[in-house]
């Protein structure tokens, strides 16, 4: 077992390492409102919450709840902003520096370099030396059911502690991670979760590719594709992984989990995938025609800016300049007419 850190925590506690955490936080323009507010005081602020985070008096705030309806139906937790700057300097100053570098290669979710493009164009890669190895090409597609809302706490904590040892990390971590009574399940929104989830789900990788071997694998959080030979393969493969989630993680795959032969394309990260070319999702190509009518009808009442709608076309066309889809883009946009 790697030696475990200790003596990590107080020695972060620094008004420098506060500061960056609020610079980085304040990107977030949702916090805008708070921000200016949190500003006003700044340094008084700062030196506050070292003090509180020195003697172990600093309590997080209740969460504010809402509710997503993109890409699907979500419940969404998350903090005032002092608390997220707390938690910005929590993940900048233990979660990436320890942890982020035990992560596997094809982690593709919250890494700076990667993200959903990167997942796809890898996937995409594996399909084509599949390919040319393989006589025959299977996809084994697995989601985890309600992910962040099954995570069990004490299994994630036993991960924090198998690599560090400073008790007072540990103390801090129990606050963010056991918030309530409840034994499972972690807040969507927080910045903290994202992390944890790659913590979580790395004992996932590490199984994939170093005990069952798996080289054609990629993950972008609870969504992960394997590539593999044969269809009996697949279903060896698929039994193994169930089984490991559950002694393991104490998770299960969902009833979107299918395996398939390559020529059906592959739905993962807002694109269809084939060895020879990707698509945009019908999903993603209906949200934007929704978006481009309501535009229109908001700029002709004077409820919406023309900066604002240039940025978020040009948002999306830099999503869609990742698939084969030149044609759709200018169609869209030619049929896209602002008028007062």
């Amino acid at each position: 077992m790697p030696k475990r850190v200790n003596n990590i925590f107080k020695e972060n506690i620094t008004f420098t390492k506060l500061l960056e955490a609020h610079n980085k936080c304040k990107k977030n323009k949702r916090f805008k409102k708070q921000v200016i507010e949190f500003e006003m005081k700044l340094e008084s602020n700062l030196i506050q919450i070292g003090k509180e985070l020195l003697n172990n008096t600093y309590t997080f705030s209740e969460y504010f709840e809402f509710t997503i309806y993109e890409p699907k139906e979500r419940k969404i937790k998350t903090l005032n902003y002092k608390d997220r700057v707390v938690q910005t300097w929590y993940v900048e100053n233990f979660l990436k520096p320890y942890f982020k570098p035990n992560f596997v290669n094809d982690s593709y979710a919250c890494i700076e370099t990667k993200g959903t493009h990167k997942a796809v164009e890898q996937t995409q890669k594996y399909l084509q030396k599949a390919d040319k190895k393989y006589e025959e090409v299977w996809i084994l597609k697995c989601d985890i059911k309600k992910f962040f809302f099954n995570i069990d706490r004490q299994i994630l904590f036993d991960l924090l502690k198998r690599k560090i040892k400073d008790k007072y990390f540990l103390r801090f971590s129990k606050k963010i991670i056991f918030y309530n009574q409840e034994q499972i399940g972690i807040p969507i929104g927080n910045y903290t979760s994202q992390y944890y989830a790659n913590i979580y789900m790395t004992k996932l990788d590490k199984y994939i590719k170093e005990k069952l071997k798996i080289k054609y694998y990629t993950r972008y959080m609870d969504d992960f594709v394997l590539t593999l030979e044969s269809k009996e393969k697949t279903k060896e493969v698929l039994e193994k992984i169930k089984e490991f989630l559950d002694e393991n993680l104490k998770l299960e795959l969902n009833s979107k989990t299918a395996y398939f032969k390559q020529n059906q394309g592959i739905n993962y990260c807002g694109f269809r995938i084939w060895k020879t070319h990707r698509l945009l999702r019908e999903q993603s190509k209906k949200k934007m025609k929704r978006k481009l009518k309501n535009f229109q009808k908001l700029y002709k009442k004077g409820k919406i800016e023309l900066t604002y709608i240039t940025a978020c076309i040009n948002s999306w066309k830099g999503h869609a300049k990742h698939a084969n889809s030149y044609k759709l883009v200018n169609k869209l946009l030619n049929e896209f007419i602002l008028t007062k």
